[in-house]
């Protein structure tokens, strides 16, 4: 049998816009999942504060959902988004690296259920929070 966190890796390793905004999945298994994303210039949303924009922000909750779902014992295979509320707190700070970090805490048989947290250094006061509903396929 083919370990899932390996394909999970692999899976997001080869994502194109995962490669571009400089994701790094930092820890996988068990239908948890952590992506660091390193600040970089190229991502910055407003030339004025340095804020790293909001969509690059966006794309590593999701990035990170996925890897979660992918990674719970109950799912069977890959996932798509069906859904995803993100909540913005705070911009992130300029300079920092961004985590993310998300847990798949329910699946049925068609849809998995994920919450993730973005912060930078200050992981008392999160970036941003997502809530969302992944497909479970395969099953």
């Amino acid at each position: 049998m083919v370990d899932k966190t390996v394909l999970a890796r692999q899976f997001i390793e080869a994502i194109p816009h995962a490669r571009a905004l400089g994701l790094t999945l930092t820890h996988i298994g068990e239908g948890e999942a952590e992506i660091t994303m390193p600040y970089n210039e190229d991502l910055i949303g407003d030339p004025r504060t340095g804020v790293v924009h909001g969509g690059a922000v966006s794309a590593s909750l999701d990035t990170c959902c996925g890897a979660a779902v992918m990674s719970h014992p109950a799912a069977p295979g890959g996932t798509a988004t069906i859904d995803l509320r993100i909540d913005y707190m705070r911009a992130a700070t300029p300079g920092q690296t961004i985590t993310t970090r998300a847990t798949c805490y329910h699946i049925t048989r068609n849809v998995a259920f994920v919450r993730a947290t973005a912060m930078d250094d200050e992981q008392d006061r999160p970036v941003a929070t997502a809530s969302g509903a992944f497909t479970v396929e395969g099953k």
